[in-house]
């Protein structure tokens, strides 16, 4: 699942590498091998090893499992087979456009071919090549000053131009030129109290946006509408103070972008980040006080520069087909996935069991909770814990963000429906789809929906499978066997939230749903943040499933021996049996909701 704290999950653990450095949590191993070698096997707990693939709370698996070819059947066997492949080091993280994403995507193809599944792709492959370039900006002609140039700003200390463009409803980036731009005041960002037209051919200056609990944050474009603002020159707003400066750097290396062009990616500003000292000096006025359209005491001269080129490895969305049964409904498509990508590897590994001790204290949710330093009774307790751990692991240093939760339980899940599908199809045909680049910005699915290979009309569904490896109490406090959540059904289909229920009760799955994420306003907004939402923009009509988060989310520990494959087969079963009903229905779902707007933001 694509991660809101920063751009790419990578930079989140940049971040935690620096509290690393510091000796606070997470102490770099010392003993001798290279990264991501294992010292030894990791023991199997009593419960694991009495019920394969279910390990006790807190327990968990070997490091290695070879299960050889997998059958029709959905199996704990099969579904471990699956996942320690697709979340072996040697796919590297997976990363969408890096050789990772192209091992991962090849053997998508090779299994799909193998199951039996039609090619869905371009050219009669199972391919989808999703146009992804390489944007570095250009430190040498990159400038910011005021007063006619003679107080120039530093980049990287005062301010810095944002080169990613975001998914297409938070655009920003591109050239800025100007040599006598004028400045006004946007107010605090997210709040949108200036008019579009008092933005146009300015450079507007915003004070920090804010989180849930009032403090600034400076990912800007988790808050705020930026399309708001296209006819600016350019966005400043404040927040560059709060950036570690290991993401500072991150930002002035290449990064990848979806390169889509003309109405299909709405124009935007160029955005930077600014400290409140450098907005301060750009507007000639302290912040506090102004008032939102204050127009700044002079003018800026501003130069920011960017060169593209193709990324170094093709992204490609996997795609598929299992023809339906029935020549009159065969026409229509279910469709299911889940996103194949991770977030790669880092050139700061660490020791694995001291980052999950400090996990399991200071970072319960992963990645959804803020990097911090921990107290003394913390560090306590993740000493305590690394103690424990060290009497059965010797150290292991890691670099590899393996992503078996994420989504590499997705991924397989979604082959183990297709091979037990393919014995006995439905009526309408099913559409498979292991979407890149999710991680990035839901890039994968963005292209896809846009450039559907079977008409876009003829899907009447969509379900999407995102993190349902995990689900133990230790995950959550609420969850444990048959923990499910489900989002979105009900947005755009009373039937098909209906069928959800209505398939679990009658197929005596005893699935748990626990729908509290797909509150309207809930704050970590799932609705918004996996593949799914590019389907429903269009109307099409979708259920997304997830066991939730844990400790792991978006770190270098999310392995497959944490992996509770016996809910992973519950779920699969589940899923299979709802997919099933939906593709033999005597007719289309039935949409009975409003649908949004295909360009405008997600609202949950």
């Amino acid at each position: 699942m694509k991660s809101t704290n920063i751009p790419r999950a990578r930079a989140l653990f940049l971040g935690l590498a620096a509290l690393v450095a510091t000796g606070t949590a997470c102490a770099r191993a010392t003993s001798a091998g290279g990264a991501d070698g294992a010292a030894g096997a990791a023991p199997v707990s009593a419960a694991a090893a009495a019920e394969p693939g279910a390990p006790a709370d807190g327990g968990e698996l070997p490091l290695k499992f070879e299960g050889g070819e997998t059958g029709p059947d959905i199996t704990v066997h099969d579904l471990m087979t699956r996942l320690y492949i697709v979340a072996d080091d040697s796919m590297l993280g997976r990363q969408a456009a890096g050789p990772g994403g192209v091992k991962i995507a090849e053997y998508l193809a090779r299994e799909a071919q193998r199951i039996g599944l039609e090619p869905a792709g371009e050219n009669g492959t199972y391919f989808q090549t999703v146009p992804v370039m390489e944007r570095r900006l250009d430190s040498a002609t990159t400038s910011l000053a005021v007063d006619g140039g003679a107080a120039p700003l530093t980049l990287g200390r005062d301010y810095m131009p944002l080169p990613r463009n975001m998914r297409p409803a938070f655009p920003f980036g591109g050239t800025l030129r100007g040599t006598a731009l004028p400045v006004v005041y946007g107010g605090r960002f997210g709040e949108e109290s200036l008019k579009p037209e008092q933005a146009k051919g300015k450079l507007v200056v915003f004070d920090a946006a804010q989180g849930p609990a009032g403090q600034p944050i400076f990912q800007f474009w988790a808050r705020g509408d930026v399309r708001r603002y296209r006819d600016a020159a350019g966005i400043a707003v404040v927040g560059l103070e709060q950036t570690p400066q290991p993401l500072i750097d991150f930002f002035r290396a290449p990064q990848t972008w979806l390169a889509l062009t003309g109405s299909e990616y709405p124009r935007g500003a160029t955005a930077m980040l600014v400290t409140r000292d450098a907005a301060e000096r750009l507007l000639g006025a302290p912040l506090a006080g102004l008032k939102p359209g204050a127009a700044g005491r002079g003018t800026v001269s501003a130069s920011a520069e960017f060169a593209d080129r193709p990324a170094p490895y093709p992204a490609r969305n996997v795609v598929a087909i299992l023809r339906g049964s029935d020549e009159r409904l065969r026409g229509q498509y279910v469709a299911i996935g889940a996103h194949s990508d991770h977030v790669g590897t880092t050139d700061e590994p660490v020791d694995h069991d001291s980052l999950r001790a400090f996990l399991t204290v200071a970072r319960p949710r992963g990645a959804d909770d803020e990097l911090r330093r921990p107290n003394a009774g913390e560090q306590a307790r993740i000493g305590a814990i690394l103690d424990s751990l060290r009497r059965v692991h010797a150290p292991r240093v890691d670099s590899v963000f393996n992503g078996a939760d994420d989504d590499g339980s997705g991924t397989v899940t979604v082959l183990e429906v297709a091979q037990a599908l393919a014995k006995q199809p439905p009526k309408r045909s099913v559409l498979f789809v292991w979407h890149v680049a999710e991680e990035a910005g839901l890039w994968g699915s963005d292209y896809f929906t846009r450039h559907p290979t079977v008409p876009r009309d003829s899907i009447v569904a969509q379900i999407n499978i995102d993190m349902v490896g995990r689900g133990g109490k230790d995950d959550l406090p609420n969850a444990g066997p048959g923990y499910l959540q489900v989002i979105g059904p009900r947005r755009l289909s009373s039937e098909y939230a209906r069928l959800v229920e209505q398939v679990n009760t009658a197929g005596r799955h005893g699935m748990r749903f626990d729908y509290q994420y797909d509150a309207n306003g809930h704050p970590d907004q799932y609705y918004c943040r996996s593949d799914h939402y590019m389907y429903a923009r269009y109307g099409i009509p979708v259920a997304f499933f997830s066991a939730g988060g844990h400790r792991d989310y978006h770190q270098l520990t999310d392995e497959p021996q944490y992996i509770r494959y016996n809910n992973m087969r519950n779920t699969a079963l589940y899923v299979l049996d709802l997919l099933r009903t939906v593709a033999d229905l005597d007719h289309r779902l039935v949409v009975d909701r409003p649908k949004p707007d295909p360009e405008g933001n997600c609202v949950q």
